[in-house]
C-alpha cells in the first residue's frame, strides 16, 4: 500500500522519517510518496485533504480534528524551541502591538504563540519563514517571528528578540511547547493508521541508534545550512516527545487545544484528537 507523506525539508523531519522512507526498517509493507514542503504549505494541503500522512502544526490540527487524526510518533514537542519575535531595535509592548509583524503562516503554531502572548497585534503579514530575516534587515516590517534554523542565525545578522514565545508559554502554563506533529487521513482504515504509527516510531528508533544513517538525506535537504546549525536543528526538535508522546506530551498537546478554543481561536473541537490505543 502506497500513502501520500508529506514533510519539510527541514533537518529534525528529514533526520526521523530517512529510515522509513528508504526502506532501512520494516515498513510492514507500506510505501510513501514524499511530499516536501515548508509547514505553512504541508498545512495548506492537508486543508484541502491532499495528503494522507503529513507533519502539520498543532494550530492547524485544530482546524482539522474532523478529517485527521494525531499520531503518537512524530512530534516537535520540548523546552526552549519555541519561536522568536525579532526585529533590528528594543520595542514597547505598546509599539509591538501597532507594528507590522512578518508570521510564517496563518495556521502555524508560532502564529498561535504569537496572538497568546500578544492577542492585541492586528497587523500581520504572512511570508515563507526564511524569507522574515531579511523582511526585518530591510525595514519591510517591524518584527518578524522566526521558527527553525533562524534560531540560530538572527542575532548574526544584527537582529535582536524581543521575546521568547516558548519562554512565555512554558512560563505562563508549565507545559512543554507543542510545535507540530504528524497526523494521518481519519478515513484510512484504523489498523492501516497503526501501521503507520508503528512504522514511523520504528523510524525515529532508527535515527536515535544510528544518527549518522540520516545525515546525507538531511544534508541534501538543509540548502546551505552550517553543519553546525543542522546539528542544533536535529537536538532541538528531535527527543523522546518524537519518539512517543507520552502522558505528558499528550497533555500538552491537549491544553494548547484547550486554550485556542477558549479564546475562541478555532471552532470546538467535535472529534477525539489522537489515534486511539
Amino acid at each position: 500500500m502506497k500513502l501520500s507523506l508529506g514533510f519539510s525539508p527541514c533537518p529534525n523531519d528529514t533526520y526521523i522519517f530517512d529510515a522509513m522512507v528508504h526502506g532501512k526498517i520494516d515498513t510492514e509493507g507500506l510505501a510513501f510518496d514524499m511530499v516536501l514542503g515548508d509547514v505553512e504549505m504541508l498545512n495548506q494541503k492537508a486543508f484541502a485533504g491532499e495528503l494522507a500522512i503529513t507533519k502539520l502544526s498543532y494550530h492547524a490540527v485544530a482546524y482539522l480534528t474532523h478529517t485527521y487524526r494525531l499520531l503518537d510518533a512524530g512530534s516537535a514537542l520540548g523546552n526552549n524551541c519555541g519561536p522568536l519575535l525579532i526585529a533590528k531595535n528594543a520595542n514597547s509592548r505598546e509599539a509591538i502591538a501597532t507594528g507590522t509583524i512578518a508570521i510564517p503562516g496563518k495556521y502555524t503554531t508560532a502564529n498561535f504563540l504569537l496572538s497568546y502572548a500578544f492577542p492585541e497585534v492586528q497587523h500581520k503579514v504572512e511570508m515563507v519563514f526564511s524569507d522574515i530575516e531579511d523582511a526585518v534587515l530591510a525595514g519591510d516590517v517591524n518584527a518578524g517571528l522566526i521558527i527553525h534554523e533562524n534560531r540560530f542565525t538572527y542575532a548574526q545578522k544584527g537582529l535582536v528578540k524581543l521575546l521568547d514565545l516558548g519562554e512565555h508559554w512554558e512560563s505562563t502554563t508549565g507545559m512543554p511547547i507543542p510545535l507540530g506533529g504528524i497526523a494521518i487521513r481519519r478515513d484510512l482504515p484504523l489498523d492501516v493508521q497503526h501501521k503507520v504509527n508503528r512504522v514511523l516510531q520504528r523510524s525515529v528508533q532508527f535515527a536515535f541508534d544510528h544518527p549518522s544513517s540520516a545525515l546525507p538525506f538531511v544534508r541534501a535537504h538543509a540548502q546551505e545550512m552550517d553543519e553546525a546549525v543542522m546539528y542544533q536543528h536535529i537536538a532541538l526538535y528531535v527527543n523522546d516527545y518524537t519518539l512517543h508522546l507520552g502522558q505528558r506530551g499528550r497533555a500538552a498537546v491537549q491544553h494548547l487545544f484547550d486554550v485556542v478554543a477558549r479564546q475562541q481561536i478555532v471552532p470546538p473541537r467535535q472529534q477525539a484528537l489522537f489515534l486511539p490505543d
